[in-house]
């Protein structure tokens, strides 16, 4: 007993003053320990080299931790989603850490500073995990980084700054101004832990100005409703949320596709409990023919970059309105798309209008993560709006900017003759005829129209 006492009280001098060699002095982000019970609080700090901070915040040694990285905030505080995103890890795995890193007095800054930080709360939180790694003797490999926006790129450059391979990094629409053509070295990448996930859900426009990075850096890649654009983020959903909730959530409607990337990651597991989502086939949902979302992804051993057609996501998407009490249709849409010479086009904005028996739907964005000639597409589209019984659809293909080089020369089309269409709700198939016999959809030009086909086709 006596023994073992001396060896303690040797082992104990000599981690303290490990410590005191190692400095710890210019770590700015802040460690809170969370509760579930106090779920939108920092009470309790756990501070990089005081080993008494971590027994003061009852940490956890035998369950997994989770560390939680916001990104760039206009108002200097915590957005909303935090004490979501940490109630949902407490309900995935009770006796777990959550930690939240604060870094808000840089994420608050102009845009392009504020990206330039992230190399600095990267290496704060590499420094933070390598200490209770060596110092405390915490597995690397029960440790999970969440980071969204900016604060992805962030968990990216902790991971490649370990000393160990982090278990899990999972990336919520990464930021894509500043990152999209940068190396791996300061954005998130596959190199950066054992298994990285990454959600895409705003990666609409040129590269380099869409919100959300475009290109695939993860083990898994997933691109909800083909990456664009999320269902209900528009101009009248942002209007009826404005009048519910005052201007305060202003600055949370322009990011709406944004932010869907942490709803869909908080709600996919609770919403795959329902039995049935009215829209979708049944054969699909007993086939089980769609990835998980969120905690429960499917990993993978080699990259895969993986834009849905609509039936994973179009789950949620129901759950998620179900449950906000708002209404939603949806419409499954198959195109054959024609061309005499050929051509394959990757991840292209497009929009639809539908024109019905009570009401119309116009302009609806949509991405078609490819077109190729003599190819057919599938793909879900969205709208809160009950048009009634589907009369017209227009179709029209988007420049990607008018700065945009990119078919200058050559102005890219694809012939169409028809379309076929399944409401989800009635699952009532209908198809759609070009008036000329085929009508030639030009990228950059006018919509084309297409009215019901009579007789059998």
């Amino acid at each position: 007993s006596r023994q073992k006492e001396m060896i303690h009280n040797v082992l104990y001098v000599y981690r303290d003053i490990s410590e005191k060699k190692r400095d710890f002095s210019d770590i700015k982000s802040k460690f809170s320990l969370r509760t579930p019970e106090k779920a939108d609080e920092d009470t309790c700090l756990i501070v990089p080299g005081q080993e008494t901070s971590v027994a003061q915040c009852s940490f956890n040694y035998t369950s997994k931790t989770f560390v939680v990285i916001h990104g760039w905030t206009v108002t200097g505080m915590y957005e909303s989603w935090v004490p979501k995103l940490v109630k949902a890890l407490y309900t995935r795995e009770p006796y777990s850490n959550v930690i939240v890193v604060d870094w808000l007095a840089f994420a608050s800054l102009h845009y392009p500073v504020s990206a330039a930080y992230t190399k600095m709360v990267g290496k704060d939180v590499a420094t933070f995990v390598n200490w209770m790694e060596e110092q405390l003797g915490y597995s690397l490999d029960k440790v999970h980084l969440l980071g969204y926006s900016l604060g992805a790129h962030a968990a990216g450059i902790a991971g490649s700054l370990t000393d160990k391979k982090i278990n899990r990094i999972t990336g919520l629409d990464p930021a894509g101004p500043h990152f999209e053509y940068a190396e791996e070295s300061v954005r998130l990448s596959a190199d950066d832990a054992v298994f990285v996930d990454v959600l895409h859900t705003y990666t609409r426009g040129t590269p380099d100005r869409s919100i959300g990075i475009q290109k695939p850096v993860g083990h898994i890649d997933i691109y909800p409703n083909g990456g664009g654009f999320q269902p209900g983020c528009n101009f009248v959903e942002a209007i009826r949320l404005i009048a519910e909730s005052g201007l305060q959530d202003a600055d949370q409607l322009v990011k709406c596709s944004h932010e869907r990337s942490i709803h869909l990651f908080i709600d996919f597991p609770l919403c795959m409990k329902e039995k049935r989502i009215m829209g979708i086939p049944l054969e699909l949902q007993r086939k089980n023919r769609f990835n998980n979302l969120g905690y429960k992804v499917n990993r993978v051993e080699k990259a895969r970059r993986t834009a849905t057609n609509g039936f994973e996501d179009s789950r949620t998407h129901k759950c998620l309105y179900k449950r906000k009490k708002v209404p939603l249709f949806h419409y499954q849409v198959k195109i054959h798309f024609f061309g005499k010479v050929n051509t394959t086009k990757t991840t292209q904005p497009l929009l639809i209008s539908l024109y019905g028996t009570k009401k119309e739907s116009e302009n609806i964005d949509f991405i078609l993560p490819e077109i190729s000639t003599n190819k057919t597409q599938s793909f879900l589209i969205y709208t809160e709006v009950d048009i009634g019984e589907l009369l017209i659809v227009k179709l029209q293909w988007e420049k990607d900017s008018i700065f945009s080089l990119t078919d200058w020369w050559n102005t890219p089309e694809f012939g169409i003759q028809r379309l076929r269409v399944k409401a989800g709700e009635t699952q009532k198939k209908l198809v759609f005829c070009s008036p000329s016999g085929i009508s030639y959809l030009k990228k950059g030009g006018d919509s084309v129209e297409f009215v019901r086909c009579h007789g059998k086709i």
